[in-house]
């Protein structure tokens, strides 16, 4: 059984996803703790589902590098077999992702490597296309920039605003993510082979 640790900044819809997955005993995984860089809302639904939380305010932090020593230390306290970003609205430092690298995943709101960084949505919307998508990659050292690990299309809808397509796009990013965490747990997706090529 894969034991997974989410981190998330705000409400954590994926989260919640990903827990009614891991409520289903054929599903591979079960999450075992839930952290936060804030006092974010998400947390109510680990509670939910009587999953511990930890809480690392950024802000309580005098560099990022103490934040993520911190971090570290909350993860290695249940040394889990994958972490996923939920929503995690913060770069982690070079020192946190080399040590649970390639064991953390991310997931996007555009199809990348369109559109990185903290507004996909939005920068989508700007640049007038009409496809978009939700990725899961690998978390490196740059921003968005890992190996792809799963990814789909979604149309950009004539009269579309920020808020419309991103709530399209939430449901496809959390049907990647269930999946990806599966094929994890089966064995079918090996992340340890960070060689996984791009996808165009």
């Amino acid at each position: 059984m894969l034991t997974v640790a989410v981190l998330i900044s705000g409400t954590g819809s994926n989260l919640r996803a990903l827990l009614d997955a891991a409520a289903d005993p054929a599903y591979p995984a079960r999450i075992v703790v839930v952290g936060a860089d804030r006092e974010a809302d998400g947390l109510e639904h680990a509670e939910a589902f009587g999953i511990p939380t930890f809480t690392v305010p950024y802000e309580a932090y005098p560099s990022r590098e103490e934040w993520g020593r911190e971090l570290d230390a909350q993860l290695r306290a249940w040394n889990p077999d994958l972490v996923v970003l939920s929503g995690l609205m913060r770069l982690l430092p070079a020192s946190v992702v080399a040590a649970w690298s390639p064991r953390i995943v991310n997931t996007h709101p555009a199809y990348l490597p369109e559109f990185p960084g903290a507004h996909g949505v939005r920068d989508a919307l700007t640049a007038g296309v009409t496809l978009t998508g939700a990725s899961v990659i690998v978390v490196d050292d740059g921003v968005d920039s890992g190996p792809i690990l799963a990814q789909e299309r979604v149309s950009v809808l004539p009269g579309d605003d920020e808020h419309t397509l991103h709530d399209r796009i939430k449901p496809v990013e959390r049907r990647l993510l269930i999946d990806v965490v599966r094929r994890v747990a089966t064995g079918d997706l090996d992340l340890a082979a960070t060689s996984v090529p791009r996808i165009r």
